[in-house]
């Protein structure tokens, strides 16, 4: 929705494919049905996908559909697989089938590394494009599969021409306004504290790379303009420059702990938290970094917001919107959320 968001104020003409909206919902809150050209589409029907890609023929290609949730994906292994890793490669078949130009940015996780933090301790290193892809729980093991079948897309049916340009992106742990995902840190303070509740927190001392979501959205659209730059010049070695995986984090001052980030919440929005019982038959890694010297080097790119302020422009949103919500005031949703992107936006040079 925030992508959305962004494309729209830039003049884009966008097409959304996604499932029902649950409810709250920030794509209704920004009234976003009646602003895009949207449709219920699973990317699962590889029939479908392949029917509407061929009519539509767009310029540019952000892949963002997914099972997107940890605990999710040990109740459901096998939608999250057919979600995220074949229908990763129903996206790209119905891509090569076209065979029109275009610049595709398809978006995975942090979490597709094999990670071995549990062994290392607090010598986890910040995980780089080159190292090995795993994951030993179902979600993080289908976004590695979706980056091989990236890879095996790209080096197959995209690497001797200049027609399409395929690219990776890997975000760190992403938090703003408007996520209200089960078992997700952010809406499980949001939810509680709204109520009044202590904040059930289950790993205090986990350590993920915190950022707004504003900052990958920045990567992916910068790797989006270079794949099409590049494209445009009919350059082979160019779009091959850009045609890879890249880490979008933050700087490793940001690299903080879930007790961190709660409390760095409670200081804008004050209440309580609590631990609560971690099932011990559904892991999650303690540790997780990531290097972004790649996205720097080879495409300008930084993070901007420090952990501070990525937590009270995310608290901000939310507080705002439980301000308008009763009241139905969408207008003030957008404005709050296109400020944001507009504060985000102008130092850029």
């Amino acid at each position: 929705a925030w992508l959305c968001e962004w494309l729209l104020g830039l003049g884009a003409e966008v097409h959304g494919w996604a499932l029902p909206p649950l409810r709250p919902s920030l794509f209704e809150a920004l009234g976003l049905e009646k602003r895009l050209r949207h449709e219920i589409l699973d990317i699962t029907d590889a029939a479908r996908v392949k029917a509407r890609m061929a009519e539509l023929k767009p310029e540019f290609v952000f892949h963002l559909a997914a099972q997107a949730l940890v605990r999710v994906s040990y109740r459901e292994p096998v939608r999250t697989f057919a979600t995220n890793a074949l229908g990763t490669a129903h996206v790209l078949e119905a891509m090569r089938a076209g065979n029109f130009p275009c610049s595709v940015v398809v978006v995975t996780t942090d979490k597709c590394y094999e990670n071995d933090s549990a062994a290392h301790g607090s010598n986890a290193r910040n995980f780089k494009e080159s190292d090995p892809l795993g994951g030993h729980d179902p979600y993080s093991a289908s976004k590695a599969a979706a980056e091989l079948v990236v890879a095996a897309y790209r080096d197959s049916f995209f690497s001797h021409g200049t027609e399409v340009a395929l690219a990776s992106a890997r975000a760190g742990n992403v938090i703003g306004g408007g996520d209200w995902a089960e078992d997700r840190l952010v809406p499980d303070c949001v939810r509680a504290l709204s109520a009044g509740r202590p904040v059930p927190v289950r790993n205090p001392a986990f350590t993920r790379p915190w950022q707004h979501v504003i900052e990958p959205l920045s990567g992916y659209l910068l790797l989006g303009a270079k794949l099409e730059q590049a494209r445009h010049k009919k350059s082979a070695e160019e779009i091959a420059r850009y045609a890879q995986a890249f880490n979008f984090g933050p700087d490793p001052g940001s690299n903080r702990s879930v007790r961190d980030l709660v409390e760095e919440v409670l200081r804008h929005w004050p209440g309580k938290w609590e631990q609560v019982h971690q099932e011990k038959h559904l892991p999650e890694a303690p540790l997780l970094s990531l290097a972004i010297d790649k996205a720097r080097a080879t495409l300008g790119w930084q993070p901007r917001w420090d952990f501070a302020e990525t937590v009270a422009q995310t608290v901000a949103w939310y507080r705002d919107y439980f301000e308008h919500a009763q009241k139905s005031a969408a207008p003030a949703i957008i404005g709050f959320t296109q400020a944001q992107i507009n504060a985000y936006t102008k130092n850029f040079k």
